[in-house]
């Protein structure tokens, strides 16, 4: 049987000078005490003071211990090992390449050494793979809500499931792929219709001689805000969460496509009792011009287009800092242009404010 050295003995002294010998996947490592004792929390300082404490304070911190090589065993990574003991060396952690982030920050908990020590650009990708692992498992949670069938629950919420599932889901089932295909058809039918009514040609004149949409492009475009109202008013019955279903970027997109239809149904009926006609006829035009809103209603039926989405949204950092750099360019090289420029008789450069246009235009195309 093993024995264990004496609590006075040089191994299981607390100082300075004590030496730590751990085998961590089958890597072999020598550490002093001065270095673990600068972070006395963490699991391999620990080990200083582990050995009077018997085997049972040595097998909470180790997987093994060779009391003849005086060597901690520990089965974890080693190559993570390596990246987490940079913190005693040089006082903050790198995550090597190759390594998984999600599996990396478990061996930081092993180890017991706190996340503020990682790197800068190691905490962003960290970060992003855990928004990215998050994301999956909300999807896959999704999916097992689908698949799953609660005996337990009322006709009611049965009923919302298989609405929400009808319209969300169009791989779900062949009536659902032929209403999303509708619907989709709908939105291009929609926008070419808000096109074609501001050409004159297909204009006509109203009572008061005024140029207004056809009356048949009018009847498209009620018939399609008809659905796309039904659509939303049922997608929001049957969602399971109301409130996250309204502030969601896409369902605000949809009641941005359909409000203008109606708050202009509204003004040209009453609106007239409480201002001027000329006035009620600017804030329906005005309104009219926000039913481009409904486009971006094709990303919810296209993945290419929520992919290119999601890829925006996390380069926003990189997009900004590029847009700021733009910017500085453009106020320099107005300046520079404007203090040129601004003596000649002719000139067009009034301002830095007019010279705006040139540093623009000129550096993001080729300058005509």
């Amino acid at each position: 049987e093993r024995s264990l050295p004496e609590p006075g003995s040089q191994d299981s002294r607390a100082g300075d000078d004590i030496e730590i010998v751990v085998n961590v996947g089958g890597v072999r490592q020598v550490l002093y005490g001065d270095l673990l004792s600068q972070y006395p929390e963490t699991r391999l300082a620990e080990l200083m003071g582990c050995l009077a404490g018997g085997y049972d304070t040595i097998f909470s911190l180790c997987d093994d211990y060779d009391p003849g090589k005086r060597e901690f065993y520990f089965d974890r990574d080693p190559d993570a090992f390596k990246c987490v003991i940079e913190v005693y060396y040089f006082g903050e952690v790198h995550m090597k390449k190759g390594i998984c982030p999600i599996c990396f920050k478990n061996e930081m908990d092993f180890w017991k050494v706190d996340l503020k020590f990682l790197d800068d650009c190691c905490k962003s990708h960290l970060s992003e793979k855990r928004e990215e692992l998050e994301e999956i498992a909300r999807r896959v949670q999704l999916i097992l809500d689908d698949l799953g069938v609660d005996s337990a629950e009322g006709r009611w919420r049965r009923c919302q499931k298989c609405v929400w599932k009808f319209l969300e889901k169009p791989e779900s089932s062949c009536p659902a792929r032929v209403v999303a295909v509708l619907s989709f058809l709908l939105i291009l039918i929609s926008s070419v219709v808000m096109c074609m009514g501001t050409i004159p040609e297909l204009q006509v004149l109203d009572a008061d001689g005024n140029r207004v949409e056809h009356p048949t492009l009018e009847n498209v475009e009620t018939a399609c805000i008809g659905w796309f109202t039904l659509e939303y008013l049922l997608r929001l019955f049957s969602s399971p969460n109301k409130l996250h279903f309204a502030l969601s970027f896409m369902n605000i997109v949809d009641v941005l496509a359909i409000l203008p239809f109606y708050v202009s149904l509204t003004l040209t009926h009453l609106g007239a009792r409480m201002m001027e006609l000329t006035n009620v006829q600017q804030a329906v035009q005005a309104l009219r011009i926000m039913r481009i809103a409904r486009i971006f209603k094709l990303a919810r039926h296209s993945s290419g287009l929520q992919t290119l989405t999601y890829a925006l949204k996390r380069s926003f950092k990189e997009l900004g800092l590029l847009l700021m750099y733009l910017a500085v360019g453009i106020f320099v090289f107005s300046a520079l242009g404007y203090t040129m420029e601004q003596s000649h008789p002719e000139t067009l450069f009034k301002s830095i404010p007019q010279s705006f246009w040139w540093a623009i235009i000129t550096m993001t195309t080729v300058g005509y």
